[in-house]
């Protein structure tokens, strides 16, 4: 697992962690019943704090991505195609709309903003 953890990132380091193992999911480069390392080992090798991925394990459970089993671990969330394609879309949502909020607090249209993105994607 490929992971990479920026301190000077305005992100907090338990959000990096779950974007990034998420992707990773989400893109099928971690498949259905792959196990993660333990949380302490994962901290260890990532040099942060083992309530750091705790976190970051805790926020991909609640999403569904992975599922603890006591004593043996956590292990990737086997999904169908579409279920996949769902989960990605329901999160890409959920981010969009807090982006949309602010962007239009700085009063962008929706043609500035698609300008801004097609520029930039």
């Amino acid at each position: 697992m490929n992971v990479s953890i920026s301190n000077t990132s305005e992100k907090p380091i338990y959000q990096q962690l779950f974007e990034q193992i998420s992707a990773l999911i989400l893109k099928g480069e971690l498949e259905g019943g792959y196990c993660l390392p333990p949380i302490r080992q994962a901290a260890q090798e990532l040099r942060v704090s083992v309530i750091t991925v705790k976190k970051a394990w805790e926020e991909l459970e609640r999403s569904g991505l992975i599922n603890t089993v006591t004593g043996k671990g956590c292990f990737v969330a086997e999904f169908t195609s579409d279920e996949m394609l769902q989960i990605r879309n329901e999160m890409v949502l959920k981010q969009m709309k807090i982006d949309i909020s602010y962007y239009q607090s700085l009063g962008l249209t929706l043609d500035e903003l698609i300008e801004l993105l097609r520029k930039h994607y």
